[in-house]
């Protein structure tokens, strides 16, 4: 009978284990769900900002520029030329300062990735195992 008990209360132990397991993971799980969609809207909101910014500074630019080449009526082929050319190098300045941003990208997961190091290192601090 006493076997038994052990048994029972080894397996009742063990039965505990996975089900902590279970717990930490499915916590873990909500933790990377709920950044991937702060991150998501994040992006989105960024995206209509750009996008809205784009729009109203072009719209702008179009208007300066007509404007500056109906001042200078004689010489609006040099306006227009000077402009174009303007606005070809800002758009490729902006091209090389995107793909450096896109390159410098922050860890998406920041927070289930230290929480997760967090679990391990107690894990290994509880079984005796030096990190």
């Amino acid at each position: 009978m006493a076997a038994a008990g052990g048994g029972e209360g080894l397996f009742a132990a063990l039965k505990h284990l996975i089900a902590t397991g279970v717990a930490i993971g499915r916590t873990r799980l909500e933790l990377l769900a709920t950044e991937l969609e702060e991150e998501k809207l994040r992006l989105l909101s960024l995206l209509v900002y750009a996008l809205a910014a784009i729009f109203f500074l072009g719209v702008g630019l179009i208007i300066a520029v007509v404007l500056v080449a109906a001042a200078y009526w004689e010489h609006r082929v040099l306006v227009f030329a000077l402009a174009a050319t303007v606005f070809i190098g800002l758009g490729l300045a902006c091209v090389g300062l995107a793909k450096g941003a896109a390159r410098r990208g922050t860890p998406v997961f920041k927070q289930s990735l230290a929480e997760l190091d967090a679990d391990l290192a107690s894990l290994k601090s509880q079984s005796g195992e030096k990190t």
